[in-house]
């Protein structure tokens, strides 16, 4: 068995949800002109190209964001294409012809009531060239540095988006589950559009929805991963009118995306779903116990006010965000108050074992410094002394603290205290799991390690969690991605080289790097090389913590 990696509670770990630190600071990272809703749900109304090219398609007495899915499907099953720029599917689905790439959106895969399993739709074809709502949530962080989604929240979220190159084709499929710690996110995110991959490198790009926080993770249920395999499932039934190949689908995420994927790959439900997987920083510490599950769900109880777990499906939405805020804000373990739980409704207790000897090819991988995104611009880090990062690391390595700081400090001469701090939360979290799950793995496997580091922000980011993300995307030209990543010229030829592998990956299990019996891939701006896997002496320290 692998050593249990979940934190225990008084490690404060600031993840894309946690707003005690947002909240301190009200400066946005992009400026976003934002309209508020009832209840703390925002709706971000920033203008993207993509919404510009969906307004110009759509008829004038239209609301703005109705979604024409959710009226009687016989109203749009006669629909007639009459706009060139518009696309077809194969079945008759009509959505926007983006310069060759076919873009369908909003596609619904399922419904389901709250705190119910979603249900398969039939696939009824109809108009789909607006996005679905988002599940409702309150913006994190990685939503502020992605530029957010432009649609509206709320519950009835269960859609997903589909980039083609041919719709009459049989390509390769690849599912982007996406991250946000399990209560941020969406698949609409403009980072997360599929027109370049689709278009350069002839594969089917399809990014989904799922219920997030207390709406898909409270209690043992996992109604947010069922809502996953829904997907899935929609995608086997529906994608060969798309021009994918229902027989090759690979899963691919980030962060909680990427712990969806191992979670996924887990799974007897979704056995037959998927052929490969690819996990970007998965967030593992954050697969819970089924007795954190249970604790998690007395928490919301109590932020609720309610006296039973069926009250809460009685509740207003707006009640139930607040009590989801005050759970995420308090001073327990928020990373895992709303996550998959091991052991529980879908996901087997012995995930990491299944996982490690299922035999269908995995690429894995993390950044050099992915809490350095969350660390960066925080004062109670920035401020740590010495003596400060000592205490810190008291907390993870008791007696054996100050040989632990000062391996970190031999590896990362250039550091500060707090950013020392931030390098070890960053292997206790990410690399470490993801290391020895690989050591472990029986399948083809392929460990990358970005250590590209942008020059934002003075270079206090460092290769931050999600900096890989318009990289794997090739979106290094959607709206903000210079801010977060540089305007360098040495990012093409990395975004090249990153979704060149992972498509290729893709299409066969190769993706044109050495397995992990050769070492690590490292990514940077000067290219991609196979190292021996990279600083031994500091992912052992966390051996058994």
């Amino acid at each position: 068995m692998l050593p249990d990696h979940r934190l225990p509670a008084d490690v404060d770990v600031p993840l894309v949800h946690d707003r005690r630190r947002r909240e301190a600071n009200d400066t946005p990272l992009t400026k976003r002109a934002e309209t508020s809703t009832s209840g703390g749900v925002r709706s971000d109304r920033a203008v993207h190209s993509d919404e510009v090219e969906e307004r110009q398609r759509k008829p004038s007495d239209r609301a703005p964001h109705q979604t024409p899915q959710h009226a009687k499907h016989e109203a749009h099953a006669t629909v007639r294409s009459v706009d060139p720029r518009e696309a077809r599917s194969a079945n008759g689905w009509i959505g926007i012809d983006r310069d060759g790439v076919s873009v369908f959106k909003g596609i619904r895969y399922g419904e389901a009531d709250r705190f119910r399993p979603s249900e398969p739709n039939d696939g009824t074809p109809a108009r789909a060239d607006t996005y679905l709502a988002q599940c409702a949530q309150v913006p994190g962080l990685m939503e502020q540095f992605l530029g957010g989604s432009s649609q509206p929240m709320g519950e009835d979220c269960l859609g997903l988006n589909i980039f083609t190159p041919d719709v009459d084709a049989c390509l390769p499929v690849m599912v982007w589950v996406h991250g946000g710690a399990f209560v941020n996110g969406s698949g609409s995110v403009p980072w997360y559009d599929g027109t370049a991959l689709a278009r350069r490198r002839e594969v089917v790009v399809v990014t989904i929805n799922y219920r997030l926080g207390l709406l898909g993770f409270t209690g043992t249920d996992d109604l947010g991963i069922g809502d996953q395999i829904s997907a899935l499932t929609w995608i086997r039934d529906n994608i060969s009118a798309f021009g994918g190949d229902p027989g090759s689908v690979t899963v691919f995420g980030e962060s909680a995306g990427g712990a969806s994927v191992i979670a996924l790959l887990a799974t007897p439900a979704a056995t037959n779903l998927i052929h490969r997987g690819i996990a970007m920083s998965p967030s593992m510490p954050q697969l819970r116990s089924a007795t954190r599950a249970a604790e998690a769900i007395n928490e919301v109880i109590a932020a609720a006010g309610v006296d039973h777990p069926d009250a809460l499906a009685t509740l207003p939405l707006d009640q139930l965000l607040a009590a989801q805020a005050v759970v995420l804000s308090g001073s327990g373990d928020s990373l895992t108050a709303f996550s998959p739980t091991l052991g529980g409704a879908i996901v087997p207790a012995d995930a990491l074992d299944r996982v490690a000897a299922d035999p269908r090819p995995l690429m894995i991988g993390t950044t050099r410094d992915e809490m350095h995104l969350f660390t960066a611009f925080d004062p109670a880090v920035n401020s740590l002394d010495l003596d400060g990062a000592l205490a810190r690391y008291r907390r993870w390595f008791d007696d054996d603290a100050e040989e632990a700081l000062d391996r970190y400090r031999l590896r990362r001469p250039d550091h500060t205290p707090g950013q020392l701090v931030s390098a070890a939360q960053t292997d206790q979290i990410f690399r470490h799991p993801a290391r020895r799950l690989v050591e472990r793995r029986v399948g083809r496997t392929h460990l990358w390690w970005f250590t590209f580091p942008t020059p934002a922000f003075d270079g206090v980011l460092g290769a931050c969690h999600a900096l890989d993300i318009p990289f794997a995307f090739d979106n290094l030209h959607r709206p903000g991605v210079e801010i977060f990543t540089g305007d360098g010229p040495e990012r093409q030829s990395l975004a090249d080289r990153f979704s060149a592998a992972i498509t290729g990956f893709a299409k066969d299990g190769d993706p044109g790097w050495d397995d992990t019996r050769s070492g690590t891939v490292v990514l940077d701006g000067d290219g991609a090389q196979t190292v021996e896997h990279p600083e031994p002496e500091l992912l052992e320290l966390w051996d058994g913590r």
